[in-house]
């Protein structure tokens, strides 16, 4: 443990919080909670400590600790999956594209609509799901249209307007696939009411809504109303057959989510099993990212944490196969979510039992299914690497494909840049920013040599893959400094320079480039590749260039160094922000006196 971390645990509060973990460039690496902060983040780092595989890798990253203080320990929690779900750190185990999962939404209005959404509005709508499966909720909202009679249109229908004429029912209303309220066939009163009875089989609740349809056929028969009684008979039979289709999996009234977690050495699925009113009425399943060397238990609490974040229904019971970390906290979260006690329970025989086998078995198939889709995806070949691999006589298709490109203005501020494509696309989340150390100003030679070493050092003592193909921007100068580096490390890596003027390649050991005809496949993927490394190299060094200029201009400022003026533009993000400040609000970041200081620069006739 370096001084500066030993220094940042001594200062840390002993409230409830998150700790951000971060690397050297800036990056987070991982955001947790703490009901301790200080002793949280120096179990951490406490030698005699046993740490697994992940928490020696991420010890050892760790170049800077940052933290939020909160009241207690639940508002820890929602914070910390609010910070992950924005940053997405490497360490932290997250749920797939939960963010994109997609929900039914029933309107806060007279006449309200029901329509499957992505986007949670705070307007008093009601929201189901989240749906991770999105055939089965077009199935399910298609089975309710067909059942209940609610408007599909968008009209704005209040009372007033309905009764001042505005609107004309539609085909809908012709099909009997609505009762036209636009033209107030239907009261609200009678709309509402079928919206509650749709909001009950949205819960599960199907038993109550089949009593009360059967009961209004039987009225609207007695008053001899039997074409209408007939639509309802013809609803009802409908309503049936959606039941038959949901499992009975217990005869115990009571609502619960059931919980099945597989893992494996790479990747982690889990499975969630709605049950209400005894019926199996839906199945939330969803992969876990970077969940490699952690517990079932780690597992359960990070998807439990972020699925329960986002739902808009919690049961009475959930049944987990494993306990989490922290139990007693997630059941008084869930309690003041939902108003009343949520119980957890982790079962270990009979029947409750037989249900996290089923989950548990539901898991299991998701992740085998998603390790054979990534098998095939593994031995299938995109064809622009296999015309890359024929054209520049690679040994093998270049799946992995990294770029360098160097970035300077008149020699300032100079960086370097690396991005990846794999498969012949960019993955974004691999993508490198480097701050040149040893290169002379405009020494772009010397500037490949030090980022090809840095880079390739790195991945070796990681042990992580190397790539199928180098290619960098330049020409035989810029090549022959990449191969320096790679003969350093003892490394034999394809590797290639592109040109820009006219677009040769250079290969190594060839006095000659190679000229693709400009319709060429490989040559285009080669100049995407090229041109994304150069933005994203030019992109960074704007970003240290203004952040040097801003920075320049605070330093001017007596009392000011550079960690404090790096810290009022990470508070205010611009000197403008800074300038239009008010000396309370520069005191909350940088104590009394340098306030003082910092106002009266920007403000010396007060």
């Amino acid at each position: 443990m370096n001084e500066k971390i030993k220094q940042k645990i001594a200062v840390l509060p002993t409230d409830p919080g998150v700790y951000l973990f971060k690397a050297d460039d800036g990056s987070i690496l991982y955001i947790g909670k703490a009901r301790n902060l200080r002793q949280r983040v120096r179990s951490y780092f406490q030698s005699h400590r046993p740490r697994d595989a992940k928490t020696e890798a991420l010890v050892r990253k760790v170049a800077d600790i940052e933290y939020i203080v909160t009241n207690s320990e639940m508002e820890a929690l929602i914070l910390e999956n609010s910070l992950i779900k924005k940053h997405r750190p490497r360490y932290n185990i997250q749920l797939r594209d939960d963010k994109s999962y997609p929900y039914i939404r029933i309107t806060n209005e007279p006449f309200p609509r029901v329509f499957a959404t992505r986007t949670i509005v705070r307007d008093g709508s009601r929201y189901f799901g989240p749906y991770t499966d999105a055939r089965q909720l077009r199935s399910l909202l298609k089975t309710l249209r067909m059942i209940f009679p609610f408007r599909s249109c968008k009209l704005p229908l209040r009372e007033e307007t309905i009764q001042q004429g505005k609107y004309r029912v539609c085909l809908d209303y012709q099909i009997q696939r609505c009762d036209g309220p636009c033209e107030g066939l239907v009261s609200a009163e009678e709309y509402q009411g079928m919206i509650q009875q749709i909001i009950q089989v949205l819960k599960g609740r199907i038993d109550t809504v089949a009593q009360e349809m059967k009961e209004l056929i039987e009225r609207l028969a007695r008053e001899q109303r039997f074409e209408e009684a007939a639509r309802w008979r013809d609803r009802y039979q409908l309503l049936m057959k959606y039941a038959e289709r949901q499992t009975i999996v217990t005869t115990e009234p009571i609502d619960r989510d059931v919980w099945g977690i597989a893992q494996s050495d790479t990747l982690a699925a889990a499975a969630i099993l709605k049950i209400r009113d005894g019926r199996l009425i839906h199945r939330h399943q969803f992969l876990l990212e970077n969940s490699q060397y952690h517990s079932a238990g780690d597992l359960i609490q990070a998807a439990f944490e972020q699925f329960y974040l986002n739902a808009e229904e919690i049961p009475d019971e959930i049944f987990l196969p494993a306990e989490p970390t922290d139990l007693a906290v997630l059941e008084s979260w869930l309690k003041e979510r939902a108003s009343r006690r949520v119980r957890l329970f982790v079962p270990k025989r009979g029947d409750k039992f037989a249900l996290i086998q089923m989950a548990q078995t539901n898991a299991a198939y998701l992740l085998q299914e998603i390790e054979l889709h990534k098998l095939k995806q593994l031995h299938r070949v995109p064809d622009v690497l296999l015309s890359l691999q024929r054209d520049l006589r690679l040994p093998t298709p270049p799946r992995r494909i990294e770029c360098f490109d160097n970035s300077h203005l008149q020699g300032s501020d100079f960086v370097s840049a690396l991005i990846v494509f794999v498969n012949g696309k960019p993955r974004k989340a691999e993508y490198r920013k480097y701050h040149i150390q040893t290169a002379q100003p405009a020494d772009d030679y010397q500037a490949m040599r030090e980022v090809v070493y840095r880079r390739y050092r790195r991945l070796l003592e990681e042990n992580q893959p190397l790539p199928d193909l180098i290619v960098v921007d330049g020409g035989k100068g810029q090549l022959h400094a990449a191969l320096d580096s790679l003969q350093a490390l003892h490394l034999t890596i394809p590797t290639i320079g592109l040109a820009k003027r006219l677009e040769e390649i250079f290969l190594p050991n060839q006095s000659e480039s190679l000229l693709l005809p400009r319709t060429s496949s490989s040559l285009r993927l080669l100049q995407q590749i090229r041109n994304e490394a150069h933005r994203f190299a030019v992109q960074f060094h704007r970003t240290v260039r203004n952040r040097r200029i801003f920075t320049s201009e605070l330093l001017d400022i007596a009392g000011v160094g550079p960690r404090t003026a790096q810290k009022l533009l990470q508070a205010f993000g611009s000197i403008a922000n800074i300038q239009n400040a008010s000396q309370d609000e520069l005191q909350r970041v940088v104590g009394k006196r340098q306030a003082e200081r910092i106002y009266r620069y920007f403000h010396p006739d007060t």
